[in-house]
Parts: C-alpha cells; structure tokens; sequence
C-alpha cells in the first residue's frame, strides 16, 4: 500500500525532474548523519578542556551517538513502512537539529551526551527511511544502482571534509559550533523534503517489537557503560558487577523473545547462514578498529605533536582520501578477484596500518604516520563494499532489507564497543599523565584494533566463499 501526498511521489520515472530533486534530498540526509559524526573527533580535546570532561566523558560524546544509532536502526526502518517513510525521515531530521542545538548550548558533558543521543536517534531513523525513499523512487534496477551508489558515496564525502571543516570551526569559532553546521543543512533538508518528496508507506507484514528494542538498549548500554567505566569505577564494583547481570540478562531475554517469533525485529534464524554471520562480524571488527582509531588519532596529533585542530583533521585527511579512491574501484575489483580475496586485502591492510601505528612516538616522521594511515584508508575502500556484497547475496532476496539493516546494526556495534574498550585500555595507560603514557596508551590500544582487523582475515578465509561475487568468464 502506498499513500501519496505530494505530487512529485505520482511518477518515479527518471523523465520526472522532482526525481533528482528526491535523491538529492535523501544525500542531504545520509551526509547530515555521517557529518555530523566525523566532526565531532576534532573537538574533544577542546570539550574536554572547557567542560573538564574525563576521557571516559569523552568516549560518551561519541558512544552516546553510536550507541542510539546501533540499537534503533532496525526499528526506524520498521517506523518508516508502518507510518510513512517521509514522515520518519522528517522526523530523524528534526531531532538531529534538536540534538545539534542542545549540544551547542551544553553548559556540562551531561547535557552534551545527552543531546548527542538525540543527534543519534535522529539519524537512525532518517538514514533508513532515506535509503527506502531512493529505493522505491528509482523503479529500474539499472537507475537504482546509480541512485544508490551516489547515495552511499555521500558518507566518503562526509568523511573526508567531516574533519577539515571540524578543525577549521574548532580552531577559529570554538568547539559549539561543530554542533550548530548540522542545524542550517538539517533545516535546508526539511525544506527540500516538504517540496520534492512524496509519501509512502508498506504496512503490510510489518509491526514494532517495543520488548526486542528495549532489551536491545538495555543489553548494548550496560555493555557500553562497563567497558568505559568499569577502569573508573572498579570492575568489581557492585555498579559495574549489576550492569553486567543486566548485559547477560537482557541478551538472554531477547533470544527468548526472538526465537521463533512471528515479525521479530531481529529474524535469529538468519544467523544460521554462515557467509552472512561471517559478514556481519567482518563489518563490526571493521568498524571495531577504525573509529577507536579516530577516536584517538586526533589527541595524539593535538596533545602530542602540538598541531591545531584544524591541522589535525588535514593530517586525518588521508584516510578519507583513500578511501573514497578505492571505493570506486572496489565493484571491479570484486567481481575479477571474489568478495573473499577483497575482505581479507581489506582488513589485511586495516590491521598492518594500525600495527604500524603501534610504532608512533613524539618523534616519528608525519610522513610514516600518513603512510599508515592510507594504508587503513586502502583497507576501508577494499571492504565496505564486498561486505556489503556478502551479506545481501548470502540472504534470501525477500531478507535483503533485513540483512541491510543489520549489517548497519553491526557496524555501528562495532564503532560503539571500539570505542568502549578501546578507549578504555588507552585510559588505563594515559591516566600517569604525561606524553610517554599517553603513547603507550595509544599503542596497546592500535595493537587491540589491530588484532580485531586481522581477526576479520581469518574469519574471511574460513567462512566466506572463494569465488562469492567473481565474475565468471564467458
């Protein structure tokens, strides 16, 4: 069933010039939500200097975003086919603005992680309901590919000028208005959205699973809550011992309510499928090394080599740069060399850029320290797109949304626990004070990511197929 309140949604024909305006809208939205996570890494350092905020106050500024992200993307999706996918977009949109605003004005890191998990919510549902709005926009297999393409190339986008501009604001109007560039776009989105998009929901076969949801926060925040502050606070403090009976409770609870359960939010039995289990821990050690990475790259170029914040996010720049490069080649690449061949060259590289980043200290050249990070640009440009390649081909076609959402599930997972335990190792270290503490900090916690990212190899090698999205000869 679908519902029309606009007539840009009576024809979706690529002669339709209300359909560019669509997809340009829905790009808006996906580079909000990417931006508005990329930019924030260049202000830490100075939010934990104006707010006297911890580092593990720190690791909630971005956790608090990840973490709502993680945990509602399944859940938007479902909103946007029950009640209209414009509907909800608007929605994600509104309250990324809200969240911006009140993390602008935050006076404490209460207030900040608060507004940040607004900023998170908001986005989840705006991104899923974004990438369904394209999806039934462009009717044509060929034309939705392209649409879909230029869609998902808005993240490398975001990436890449995320922490340039960050440094930039940061260094010259102050670390708050990081927060407010989100409201102008957010607002300009709005509007494109009122104008150009038409609405339309599928209600049939669908319906919210509010327990799942719940236990779903409550399992991921307990666990997120023990990694950041379980150093804190004492791991075994009756705090952090009760959090993790409420971690182990809450995931006992949600496989008892999802076994077998008639439009469960997370389908188990999807996980029987050993290729799409196999993609799905790819892409969250992915992402379980890099945003650690990002995490704390940043205070390493600020609090250790001197460099301004706006030189740190151009000294971040290679990554994105890399990335972006070699995500337009990956189909081709794929398709001659397998999606197996591509996930382990992928992580592979992953791993042995933040192997070498073991190896940084106050005085290695800024020469070998961009070479490791292109090096991990490479790798991220090699593997997002086979993963996302393995996932979907490994899963019935009528399961393809559901696979998508969880493989987006996984790697905000991964992002969000990365920074948890990642984090919390360089804490553990850097907490003597002074910059040889702080680098041995950074480097058992680049040894962790790393570990992870050739943990993906292995896994790559034994469980996914050799020639999974080769193209075969003629």
């Amino acid at each position: 069933m679908t519902i029309s309140t606009h007539p840009a949604s009576r024809r979706t024909d690529r002669a339709d010039p209300h359909v560019n305006a669509v997809l340009l809208t829905m790009c808006f939205g996906v580079f909000l939500a990417q931006l508005d996570s990329s930019v924030v890494f260049l202000g830490l350092k100075h939010i934990g200097s104006d707010l006297d905020a911890s580092i593990s106050e720190m690791q909630w500024v971005l956790d608090s975003y990840n973490l709502v992200y993680a945990t509602f993307l399944l859940t938007g999706g479902a909103l946007g086919d029950l009640y209209g996918r414009l509907r909800v977009f608007a929605c994600g949109i509104t309250l990324i603005v809200i969240g911006s605003l009140v993390c602008a004005v935050a006076p404490d890191g209460t207030t900040l992680i608060a507004g940040r998990a607004v900023t998170g919510l908001g986005a989840a549902l705006e991104v899923t309901s974004s990438l369904a709005i394209v999806s039934i926009t462009f009717p044509d297999a060929a034309a939705r590919g392209r649409a879909l393409g230029l869609w998902a190339s808005c993240n490398g986008v975001a990436m890449a000028i995320g922490p340039t501009i960050g440094g930039l604001l940061v260094d010259h109007v102050g670390w708050r208005s990081v927060f407010v560039l989100s409201v102008p776009i957010g607002l300009v989105t709005l509007l494109l959205g009122y104008l150009y998009v038409g609405e339309s929901r599928h209600p049939h076969g669908r319906q919210l699973d509010p327990v799942a949801q719940i236990l779903a926060v409550i399992g991921l925040g307990a666990l997120s809550f023990i990694t950041i502050e379980g150093q804190h606070r004492g791991w075994a403090s009756p705090l952090i011992v009760g959090t993790a009976v409420a971690a182990l409770g809450a995931a006992v609870a949600f496989i008892c309510v999802e076994r077998n359960r008639p439009g469960a939010m997370v389908p188990l039995d999807i996980f029987r499928n050993v290729p799409f289990s196999a993609a799905l821990a790819i892409a969250g050690l992915m992402t379980f090394g890099m945003y650690s990475m990002l995490f704390l790259m940043p205070l390493y170029f600020q609090s250790i080599t001197g460099a301004s914040a706006f030189l740190a996010g151009l000294e971040l720049l290679p990554i994105s740069i890399a990335f972006v490069v070699v995500s337009q080649c990956s189909g081709g690449l794929m398709h001659h060399f397998g999606a197996r061949a591509m996930l382990m060259g992928g992580m592979g590289f992953m791993g042995t850029g933040l192997l070498a980043l073991t190896q940084i200290s106050t005085t290695t050249p800024m020469a070998l320290v961009q070479l490791a990070l292109i090096v991990i640009g490479v790798g991220l440009g090699l593997n997002t797109g086979p993963v996302n390649a393995v996932a979907v081909a490994a899963v019935p076609a009528a399961r393809s949304g559901t696979a998508s959402g969880l493989l987006n599930t996984a790697r905000m997972t991964g992002a969000t626990t990365g920074i948890a335990v990642l984090g919390a190792i360089y804490a553990a270290h850097a907490q003597a004070g002074g910059a040889q503490a702080m680098l041995e900090g950074l480097h058992w916690a680049f040894l962790g990511g790393a570990i992870a990212e050739l943990s993906g190899v292995v896994i790559a090698l034994a469980f996914t197929h050799a020639d999974s999205m080769v193209q075969k000869p003629m």
